[in-house]
């Protein structure tokens, strides 16, 4: 049984050990442009902590991920007015909303430069696409 158990356990997490720890911090270098660390990872599957935004809307496959827990929409501004602390993430399926300050991991691949989303008409300058998120213990 123990075995059983530590090959499901295995097989959840293999996603979130193969992926890279990316920081908020290393998506940005001066003046806003992004880092070398960010180009370089672009496109490849990355894990992130950070919390989920109230969503913007109902029945959703996407959230915001902050830095900090925030209780409003900061995905709603201009791009003069993009935090450097927040991405998009997109997921194969609607999302479990989980509170705005419970801590979670989010792996997904790694998109940057700025694109407006044709569905909703949202900015977004970072997005984890592919995403699948879990709350941090």
């Amino acid at each position: 049984m123990r075995i059983v158990l530590l090959l499901l356990w295995l097989g959840m997490s293999s996603v979130s050990m193969a992926a890279d720890k990316l920081h908020f911090r290393d998506l940005y270098g001066r003046g806003g442009e992004f880092s070398e660390m960010a180009k370089q990872k672009q496109g490849q599957t990355i894990r992130v902590r950070g919390y989920m935004a109230p969503p913007i809307k109902a029945q959703a496959a996407f959230f915001v991920l902050t830095k900090m827990p925030m209780s409003y929409c900061p995905f709603c501004e201009s791009e003069a007015d993009w935090p450097a602390d927040i991405m998009l993430v997109k997921t194969d399926d609607i999302i479990d909303v989980v509170p705005y300050n419970q801590p979670i991991y989010v792996t997904g691949q790694l998109e940057i430069g700025t694109q407006v989303d044709e569905e909703t008409g949202f900015l977004s300058r970072v997005r984890l696409v592919h995403a699948e998120f879990e709350t941090a213990k």
